[in-house]
């Protein structure tokens, strides 16, 4: 099952554009149908593992998504969404401000969109740097006017409740990008991608050309071990997630559920145009993703999983070769 995303100005395609999805007219779930026959005859399946089918409601076993209608099975919908966006006051590296986001729909912007909760919370915000050296994966918090905020905290401010919550910082100026992750109700997942300017003394800027798939964090070893050795841009790539600590590699029955799942892995593209946020199986014992590039080059990668009580971040820097991945199956979405 394929899931569309929005995104301003630029259209991004998991199969073989530069994005996760198209940006061609959405498809949303009928709900004026009052036939249970024929209700209970349509399939559904897991947006993140479609081979997961089920009726509607269920929930998929390996990542706790809600199965969602199959597109073919869907009737069309012109509605064309979009995220507005504004920060008061301007944001300015150490200084407070707020982060507001409204979920619209073109031509109809008075009227609220609301939103379906995917893993826990209703928007996932990702924050990264325009050179993908500084990453942040925040949860805008729902305003009594239908839009969701985020709190930009001021030098010396504690977080309220830890990071990864709904508050961010902002320690050096510069240019940064925003992907905010939503599933309207009723339609596709969307994905807008925001450029914003932060003031201050800009971030020196890094560059990412060697390949690092061992990466470590809080005393963890995380590494990420693809299928044939190589990162590939078409087909499904299958990648082994393998954590230790202290040289000793931990089941993934050690790990805490992180947001309904055991890890998340965003994987962005150097020049930021391509987005990836993949949710892995667990396959004996370990963490096994499997995504389609969709194009060749350096890729930036994290991979955030949860143990006693504290989320862990892994980086690291991906080389994807131009072609198949090997015994590459038919492509499976991802978000």
């Amino acid at each position: 099952m394929k899931t569309f995303y929005k995104i301003v100005a630029v259209v991004f395609v998991a199969s073989s554009l530069i994005w996760t999805s198209s940006c061609e007219n959405r498809k949303v779930t009928s709900n004026s149908s009052t036939d249970s026959t024929a209700t209970a005859s349509k399939k559904y399946a897991c947006p993140m593992h479609p081979e997961v089918t089920g009726k509607e409601g269920d929930t998929c076993p390996s990542c706790g998504m809600k199965l969602e209608l199959v597109s073919g099975e869907k009737e069309e919908n012109s509605n064309e969404y979009f995220m507005a966006f504004k920060a008061s006051p301007i944001v300015v590296a150490g200084k407070a401000s707020t982060l507001s986001f409204m979920p619209s729909i073109k031509g109809k912007e008075n009227e609220k969109v609301s939103l379906d909760i995917q893993h826990d919370k209703k928007i996932h915000l990702i924050v990264v740097s325009k050179d993908l050296s500084y990453f942040d994966h925040i949860h805008p918090q729902v305003q009594t006017d239908g839009s969701y905020e985020i709190k930009v905290l001021a030098n010396g401010v504690n977080y309220s409740n830890g990071k990864f919550q709904s508050e961010t910082r902002f320690d050096q100026g510069g240019d940064y990008v925003l992907f905010a992750d939503y599933l309207p109700t009723g339609a596709d997942h969307q994905v807008e991608r925001i450029e914003l300017k932060v003031g201050g003394t800009p971030y020196k800027t890094q560059t990412f050309a060697s390949e690092k798939i061992v990466s470590s964090t809080d005393g963890y070893e995380v590494s990420l071990a693809p299928d044939g050795g190589k990162f590939f841009s078409e087909g499904t790539s299958h990648i082994s997630a393998i954590i230790k600590k202290e040289g000793k590699e931990i089941a993934t029955d050690q790990l805490e559920d992180y947001l309904s799942a055991k890890a998340h892995v965003v994987m962005i593209s150097e020049d930021t145009q391509n987005y990836l946020h993949v949710h892995p199986n667990v396959a004996k014992g370990r963490l096994d993703l499997h995504t389609t590039f969709g194009r060749p080059g350096i890729f930036r990668s994290w991979l955030q999983f949860k143990t006693n009580g504290q989320v862990h971040t892994a980086d690291f820097v991906i080389k994807v070769e131009e072609g198949a991945a090997p015994q590459s199956k038919p492509k499976e979405h991802h978000h």
